[in-house]
């Protein structure tokens, strides 16, 4: 399934298995398993695929701006203490 800023919604429901990749490169991004209910519009993931799916760049001490850790494609945010137990939401 490819992953866009602007396609998001789109995705905020959808639970089939597999895993999510940039749109602009096709790098893995999140796999179906890490994916959440949440109440913001975008479909919310616990962790991403591997550790260099993503790059991250700081925004505020609770906020990160992400991006495709391939091509640099911007993502969206990763919030800290937003997700699952207290964990991350990206």
């Amino acid at each position: 399934m490819n992953f866009c800023t602007w396609e998001n919604e789109k995705f905020k429901d959808f639970f089939k298995p597999g895993k999510y990749v940039c749109v602009k490169c096709g790098h893995d991004l999140f796999s179906s398993n890490a994916k959440f209910k949440h109440s913001s519009p975008w479909p919310a993931f616990s962790e991403t695929l591997r550790p260099d799916s993503l790059y991250k760049k700081p925004e505020t001490a609770t906020a990160f701006k992400i991006h495709c850790g391939n091509c640099k494609h911007p993502l969206g945010h990763q919030f800290l203490g937003d997700g699952p137990k207290g964990g991350s939401r990206f």
